[in-house]
């Protein structure tokens, strides 16, 4: 029988990515324009409605009715550098994610409600067929949307809490080489969605006019990805004869884990907002993962398949500094530093989780109902992969991947 490991780690590590947070190839941390042109360090400042997110605790600053919506625009350049020599690019470079945020105080109450729709995780990636790694992944794609519904209590003049309720739904699709190295003769592929729900709790404490300090939590929760595999041969490979698409049901159990965020932001004056982060996700919980199909195919695939991962807990660390000014503008900066948390042995090149840089810069206007913001973001990072689990062709992952990103986020505000 042919391994199938490799046949379906390029589907778990993306069904992975689907509701965690540093597995980072399929992470959407920009929610908002202001936070993003910060580095995202906002979960201290956490001041307009997309805090619903950051640190729902912050929405209590907010008085009435506040909308806040915008866009990501991504442009993702994620080039392979092979240890044959060739060099190949990402073919899905363009993406655009939305999001919306509302809040509302009712008057002369120190409980505040909210709802965020967004898009945590996603993104798509498409390899050409002649990387070297066909058999190991080609192309992904991933669909994933969050309702966020929250309740903010001004327990102190300086002191919040909130609690909210995450309803997640997920719908990936991952394709494959399972055969042929160097032909486009046969396809593996894994669809499948899912919905599953979880809760983020925030805190934010201002104890002085100049300090103020934010911690938010969002829980571990397992989803039940549900679907079907497929898998075509159309030309013999060795003692495989050639054969039109199988499909067969199929699901899989995967634990997600939990995240923590802590600030501080401090404002010198009224004019500087200064603001660090620090972002954990306990990846450790990732450990064998078991797909189980309605029916083995033999002898490419048994009925039951165990996948070891074996991931590693991670952090994001976020600066971020902004400079008001009486007139209304503002303008910011920030810097991001991401560890990978996928090991070698597991690399998936259709996630490119990798140690990653990332500077920015914005500004943005703020004037009686209404507040604009626009910010860009430059990513970066390399990684040499070097010792990965061969796929059913006998292909690695083996080889030096390249990240470069642009940016652009922008996002509107209106207050009544």
């Amino acid at each position: 029988m042919i391994h199938p490991n490799g046949a379906f780690r390029a589907a778990l590590v993306l069904a992975a990515n689907s509701a965690g947070v540093l597995a980072t190839g399929f992470n959407l941390p920009s929610q908002d324009a202001f936070a993003s042109a910060r580095g995202e360090a906002f979960v201290a400042t956490a001041d307009n409605p997309s805090a619903i997110y950051y640190n729902p605790a912050g929405i209590t600053q907010l008085p009435g009715h506040n909308f806040r919506g915008g866009v990501y625009g991504l442009n993702l350049n994620n080039t392979f550098k092979s240890p044959a020599g060739g060099s190949f690019e990402n073919q899905r470079q363009w993406h655009a994610v939305p999001q919306f945020f509302y809040t509302y105080t009712p008057d002369k109450k120190p409980v505040t409600f909210g709802l965020g729709v967004y898009s945590p995780f996603g993104l798509s990636m498409k390899w050409p067929a002649n990387t070297g790694f066909r058999t190991v992944a080609t192309e992904s794609s991933l669909t994933y949307l969050t309702f966020n519904p929250v309740v903010a209590w001004q327990a102190l003049p300086t002191l919040s809490v909130a609690a909210g309720l995450t309803v997640n739904y997920a719908n990936l699709d991952v394709r494959q080489g399972l055969l042929w190295p160097t032909q486009n003769a046969d396809e593996f592929r894994v669809k499948g969605s899912a919905w599953d729900v979880g809760y983020n709790l925030g805190v934010h404490w201002k104890p002085v006019p100049k300090l103020a300090f934010g911690v938010t939590f969002r829980s571990p929760t397992t989803m039940d990805l549900s679907g079907h595999t497929e898998v075509e041969n159309t030309q013999a490979y060795g003692p495989v004869p050639a054969f039109p698409r199988q499909r067969f049901e199929a699901d899989a159990r995967f634990p997600f884990p939990l995240r923590v965020t802590c600030g501080v932001s401090y404002r010198p004056t009224p004019d500087w907002n200064l603001e660090f982060n620090a972002d954990y996700s306990d990846w450790d919980r990732v450990g064998v993962i078991v797909i189980r199909q309605s029916a083995a195919f033999p002898p490419l695939l048994p009925k039951d398949v165990p996948l070891t991962l074996n991931w590693q807990s991670s952090w994001y660390y976020e600066f971020g500094g902004t400079r008001y000014f009486k007139n209304g503008w503002q303008v910011s900066a920030g810097y991001i530093f991401n560890e990978n948390s996928v090991p070698n042995a597991n690399y998936a090149p259709t996630v490119g989780d990798l140690d990653r840089h990332f500077i920015s810069i914005g500004t943005g206007y703020r004037r009686d109902r209404l507040s604009v913001d626009v910010a860009y973001q430059l990513g970066f990072g390399d990684r040499l992969v070097s010792g990965s689990q061969p796929s059913a062709g006998g292909q690695t992952a083996d080889g030096r991947y390249e990240f470069l990103s642009h940016a652009l986020v922008l996002s509107f505000g209106w207050h009544f």
